[in-house]
Order: structure tokens, then C-alpha cells, then sequence
């Protein structure tokens, strides 16, 4: 399956990945830019607001239990600032982490025929 999602790559966007652990932001870091992505790596939620108000950025994917926030509150925090940046509220890494990266790939592409400014997913 991470084959299939590798080969699908878009390139010109910018993730901005919000995670705490160094071994699980690798993991992200390598899926997205295996298929095409910019990723901007945030290690906590003062991070995540900087970057995403100073940084063109195209999509969030953001752990939900950070050390400094939590993620449905730093997700408000987020869409106050870029109400039309689509976030995507995971919660670790596993076996759903593939099609998870997938789905969000997929939306990302097709935002303009769905709606970009309802673009929110929780995982």
C-alpha cells in the first residue's frame, strides 16, 4: 500500500507537521515527501501557530496529545489563524498511518471541488 501512495505524489505544497516525537516525525516526514511534499516540522504548538501565520502552508497534520496543547484546542488556535488550512488530528503512528496519509493526500488535491474552507478531519 505505501508503494501505491508513493507513486500517487503531488509536488508545490507544503505540510506542516505538528508531532513531538522525534521517531514519529520521521516516519511522516519520509511518507509525505515520498510523495511530493514540502514538510515543515513543528515539535509543539507555539511552533505550529508561528509557522503556519509567517509560512505559506497548504495542509496541518497535527498529533492530538502534544506536552504544550491540546489538539482540538490548538486546532481552534490553528483555524483562527488560516481558516482555510485543512487540519487533519491524528493520534500516533500504526497501521492506519498509510491510508491516513492517503486520505489527506487525496483531499489536498481535490479541496477545490469539496470546499477549501470546510476543509477539517479528525483521525
Amino acid at each position: 500500500m505505501l508503494n501505491s501512495i508513493l507513486e500517487e505524489g503531488m509536488s508545490g505544497m507544503t505540510i506542516l507537521c505538528v508531532e513531538d516525537q522525534s521517531e514519529y516525525m520521521h516516519t511522516l516526514t519520509r511518507m509525505l515527501e515520498g510523495i511530493g511534499y514540502g514538510v515543515m516540522p513543528a515539535r509543539n504548538g507555539g511552533q505550529a501557530m508561528d509557522l503556519l501565520a509567517n509560512r505559506a502552508i497548504d495542509g496541518v497534520l497535527l498529533e492530538y496529545n502534544l506536552p504544550d496543547a491540546d489538539g482540538t484546542t490548538l486546532r481552534a488556535q490553528l483555524k483562527a489563524i488560516r481558516p482555510d488550512v485543512p487540519v487533519l488530528l491524528i493520534d500516533g503512528i500504526g497501521g492506519q498511518t498509510p491510508l491516513m496519509i492517503r486520505f489527506f493526500d487525496s483531499y489536498l488535491r481535490n479541496a477545490e471541488r469539496v470546499g477549501k474552507d470546510r476543509g477539517d478531519s479528525e483521525v
